[in-house]
């Protein structure tokens, strides 16, 4: 395994756009490792209407920057005291979906610094019943990176009034708020330390050495970082895109995540269709939203577009029954 070094860069679009050039570009038979942190930011999913994620008043006013991933998941907040680690290796079959193999490393680092954590629910890492880290991943062309947040001190009053939550989601765990769901792994630590000092432990603990191997950046490939970083991460159309103004909508949570479609008709047929949610799958939702158009809004018409569809490929578990019955319950 290889470390990444960003320098600490606090933009995250850069941290983004380094982790897809190494995803895409760097040696596809090495695992590569990063760390990074950024500024006051809220990273919402692939597939998630941004709009409805953020409390635009409060991003304003407290100058927070908003930023699409390409993993799927749901949106978070971070500051410079969250830190954030991806894994990026090759894509066994056998590896999307699977975040124990990808966080073990981590807890286990954890748990030397006498925090219990563990592995709960589809992808979050939880101390004493309460959240410190999120995860998600991405996978493409033989290749994926599994990347999640590390609570080490973020601002918890801050990150519950920048997201504007689904109370669905919270009322479904038996919980009243954001606040009440999340932990910070300083208050957990055997002995107090800085962010900084944190992880250095966890990277020598992760590499179990002190001689951390690392991949130096060449001039092209900072170029082509920040291509990526200006063209996708800092593009406006990418992080909020065009939603249609919809007249019919649908939602429901399921144990694999929340799907939301936002349709447009046009004299009974569909002419705009975008599907968002928390849900993770290996295939991009805007083709499955592409057969919709031009369909009658009726259960046979869109159960004969989505006819050779494996609707789990891209919203994981879900049976394509289900969301039929979702559309037009």
């Amino acid at each position: 395994m290889i470390y990444l070094d960003n320098e600490d860069v606090l933009d995250q679009a850069y941290n983004f756009a380094m982790e897809e050039y190494a995803l895409r570009f760097l040696d596809e038979n090495e695992t590569y490792f990063m760390f990074y942190r950024m500024k006051p930011t809220i990273i919402v999913g692939k597939n998630q209407n941004t709009l409805e994620e953020i409390n635009h008043s409060f991003v304003k006013e407290h100058n927070i920057d908003v930023l699409r991933r390409l993993s799927g998941g749901g949106a978070v907040y971070n500051d410079e005291e969250n830190i954030s680690f991806s894994m990026i290796t090759k894509d066994d079959g056998n590896s999307f979906q699977n975040f124990a193999r990808f966080t073990e490393p981590v807890i286990q680092a954890l748990r030397k610094l006498g925090v219990n954590a563990k592995l709960s629910g589809r992808n979050d890492i939880e101390v004493d019943g309460k959240k410190i880290s999120g995860n998600a991943q991405f996978a493409t062309k033989g290749r994926l990176y599994s990347h999640g947040t590390l609570l080490f001190d973020v601002d918890l009053s801050m990150l519950e009034q920048a997201l504007q939550v689904d109370p669905e989601k919270y009322l479904s765990k038996g919980v009243k708020s954001v606040r009440s769901r999340v932990t910070t792994i300083r208050e957990h630590l055997a002995e107090d330390m800085d962010i900084q000092t944190f992880k250095q432990i966890l990277l020598e603990s992760i590499f179990e050495t002190t001689d951390i191997p690392k991949y130096n950046f060449t001039a092209e490939d900072k170029i082509e970082i920040e291509k990526l970083r200006t063209q996708r991460y800092r593009n406006w159309d990418w992080t909020y895109g065009k939603s249609p103004k919809a007249t019919i909508k649908r939602k429901k949570r399921f144990p694999a995540g929340t799907i939301e479609f936002q349709l447009s008709l046009n004299k009974g047929q569909v002419a705009e269709a975008i599907i968002y949610g928390d849900f993770f799958g290996t295939e991009d939702v805007s083709e499955l939203a592409a057969k919709l158009i031009g369909c009658r809004f009726e259960r046979a018409a869109v159960q004969h577009a989505w006819e050779n569809v494996n609707t789990k490929a891209y919203f994981g578990n879900i049976e394509k029954e289900a969301i039929l019955d979702m559309l037009f319950e």
